[in-house]
């Protein structure tokens, strides 16, 4: 099933629950359950983004599996950087006309996005060379999709810390672009090639519940921000 399903189901299952709460209490306490649970019926949306482009990608995998876990209200779309060129302002306003569509694509996704959930692994100890050309891409100009968004980072690798530095590295831009970062739970997946199965279902339940928690803090910070 997929996010949007998934989100749609527990938008209704969300007012069904505050309408049978109603029944059974009164005004005050009413107003306390729906600022708690169900805030809005309107979806939140998340963009999600991998930062590895390869095909059995386990960051990919965890974008799709937060895809199944998703709060209340929330859908979420994965952008696909495959196809963004290096970044050149030549290409960019306001040298050129117009930006290349598959750089307007990205923005607009990331533009329609109440936050920003990124999936990457760690290069030398940094973030990857393709994802941080999409946040170049989409870091430029006034109109940056980018400046003042919720943002949550996550990260898988096989080897044993998790992609910490590459989080790390992120703070910095983050800071530039005025990003409200969520910092807790960190969900940083070490061994991920025993975190998945081969059909690349994340299967460890230790790190589905620090996803789950994650996916929950962005929320919040999404409805704070409203």
């Amino acid at each position: 099933m997929s996010g949007l399903r998934v989100s749609y189901h527990r938008s209704i299952f969300c007012r069904l629950t505050s309408y049978k709460f109603t029944a059974a209490t009164n005004n005050l306490q009413l107003g306390k359950f729906q600022n708690t649970s169900c805030m809005t019926d309107t979806n939140i949306k998340f963009t999600g983004i991998s930062g590895s482009l390869r095909k059995g990608s386990f960051n990919t995998m965890l974008l799709k599996a937060a895809q199944d876990l998703l709060p209340q209200a929330v859908s979420m779309t994965i952008a696909s950087i495959a196809e963004l060129p290096l970044y050149n302002s030549d290409l960019d306003l306001p040298i050129a006309n117009e930006r290349p569509e598959s750089v307007r694509i990205f923005r607009e996704l990331l533009h329609d996005a109440d936050a920003i959930l990124i999936s990457s692994p760690e290069y030398n100890y940094s973030i990857p060379g393709g994802l941080k050309n999409a946040i170049d891409w989409a870091s430029r100009g006034s109109d940056s999709p980018l400046l003042n968004k919720p943002v949550a980072i996550v990260g898988a690798t096989p080897g044993l810390l998790g992609t910490v530095r590459m989080q790390l590295a992120f703070l910095p831009v983050f800071q530039f672009l005025n990003m409200q970062p969520v910092y807790k739970p960190e969900v940083l997946i070490s061994q991920a090639n025993t975190k998945f199965d081969e059909d690349g279902t994340l299967i460890d339940k230790k790190a589905e519940e620090l996803l789950v928690q994650k996916l929950e803090a962005l929320k919040e910070m999404v409805l704070i921000k409203k």
